[in-house]
């Protein structure tokens, strides 16, 4: 997979002020509703057996039928050097996994990171031959301060529909408080407030996603912040990571994704 706009490849050599205006011009262009044709109920577990009526893409009228390929994507460091791992998966099975090492030439910087990492990650895309329907990225989409986080600044620029899963959240209110502790399943809206500078208060913009819990009231696990990254609403986003965690916290694409990402991370010189 290629840049489909070339124009947004992040460039780590761009200015503070020219990276964030750079960032809203990519949000203007974000879709940030379905335009995909991978339904959240069409996704095979790992070891569950391949139900062709469920495997159903699209209700459009080219009828397609192949389960749908979810890729994940997450990186690891080594020194000054980014590495990106992709896997995507079909039918709970790994289908392809490639990886990328790109030299970064920023320090991280909050809301910046897609131009410390994106380069790593497009690189590796670029090594990909399967096509995702859905790429699901260790990072914000839309829940960022200018509604374009790692997930939308990748997915706009492949064009491929894209859902951020970052662990912390950058911005906006939860509707209830994350500091709870919540069952599995439990979905918690995240509006936009002051704090995201393109949107509308109030604007569901994402949620905060309870995928895993322990049964101890001991211990518990924090939820995850998923956002619609491009071509994604905020439910379907949700929909999607809740469909593909199977057992752990993280959604399987980016849990296989980050392994991987630690494994070709050995072999970097």
């Amino acid at each position: 997979m290629h840049p489909v706009r070339p124009e947004f490849v992040p460039d780590p050599s761009l200015s503070k002020t020219e990276m964030e205006e750079l960032q809203r011009d990519i949000a203007e262009v974000a879709q940030f509703e379905d335009d995909m044709d991978a339904l959240p109920e069409a996704i095979t577990r790992a070891g569950d057996a391949p139900d062709v009526d469920q495997a159903t893409l699209s209700t459009s009228s080219d009828d397609r039928t192949d389960p749908p390929l979810i890729a994940g994507v997450d990186q690891a460091f080594v020194d000054d050097k980014a590495v990106s791992a992709v896997v995507v998966r079909q039918n709970g099975e790994v289908i392809e996994r490639v990886s990328a090492v790109k030299r970064t030439e920023i320090p991280y910087i909050p809301g910046l990171l897609s131009f410390r990492e994106g380069g790593a990650i497009l690189a590796a895309f670029a090594e990909l031959e399967t096509d995702p329907d859905v790429v699901l990225v260790d990072g914000s989409g839309r829940i960022h301060f200018r509604e374009a986080g790692l997930a939308t600044h990748i997915g706009v620029t492949l064009d491929v529909p894209t859902i951020g899963v970052a662990k912390s959240l950058l911005c906006g209110t939860p509707e209830r408080s994350l500091d709870e502790t919540y069952p599995e399943g439990t979905r918690i809206p995240i509006a936009a407030d002051d704090s995201v500078e393109t949107c509308p208060d109030g604007t569901v913009i994402g949620h905060a996603l309870q995928t895993r819990q322990y049964d101890s009231p001991n211990r518990h696990i924090n939820p995850l912040i998923v956002s619609p990254g491009h071509r994604v609403s905020a439910r379907t986003a949700a929909d999607t990571v809740d469909a593909t965690a199977d057992g752990y916290k993280l959604p399987e694409p980016t849990r296989l994704a980050d392994s991987y990402a630690d494994e070709a991370k050995a072999t970097v010189e």
